[in-house]
């Protein structure tokens, strides 16, 4: 098999049977991502617990690369410290620019399938929304010294959930939802 057909295969298989679109249970940060391009939007949540990553699950809807990226993404940030899904987020980036090394590419698993969309300026914004609205979420829980993800993303008291999904469960103490 060529290796663009694998890569295909990934893309399509996240995209038609992501194993992580759902919505956790109690989930300890949400936050928007949107790109407003393409139409995709999703509500990243995670669940954090002494700075380690222990579950990650996306809902929304966008196109076969927003969503098999952060499918892929959130398979592979589960069980990594915040500072490692950070330099994981950098090596993907990295790859679509085209600066990452070898080895960061290598160590993206079945996120190096995504290469290919770095010489498709319209298809950026799809692959990086995910690992983008990942990074933002960390930065703001790095800021302000949380390592649970008890503080919402955007820093308010609303989780965001609620706001754009009614069927979101939102996280502990969000003023907004009904819950």
């Amino acid at each position: 098999m060529e290796l663009k057909s694998l890569y295909r295969e990934i893309v399509n298989e996240h995209n038609l049977h992501p194993t992580h679109k759902k919505d956790l249970a109690s989930p300890t940060m949400v936050l928007e991502g949107v790109n407003p391009s393409c139409g995709d939007d999703i509500n990243l949540q995670l669940q954090i617990k002494d700075g380690v990553i222990e579950d990650a699950a996306f809902n929304g809807s966008g196109c076969a690369i927003s969503q098999a990226s952060a499918d892929i993404m959130c398979d592979q940030i589960i069980g990594m410290s915040k500072d490692q899904a950070l330099r994981q987020a950098q090596s993907f980036m990295g790859m679509i620019k085209g600066t990452a090394t070898k080895e960061q590419i290598e160590s993206l698993d079945e996120a190096a399938s995504l290469q290919d969309i770095s010489h498709m300026p319209a298809r950026v914004k799809c692959a990086v929304l995910g690992w983008r609205t990942m990074s933002e979420m960390i930065g703001k829980l790095n800021e302000e010294g949380v390592t649970d993800g008890s503080a919402s993303a955007s820093g308010q008291d609303t989780c965001g959930a609620c706001a754009t999904n009614s069927a979101a469960v939102c996280k502990p103490g969000c003023r907004q939802c009904p819950v």
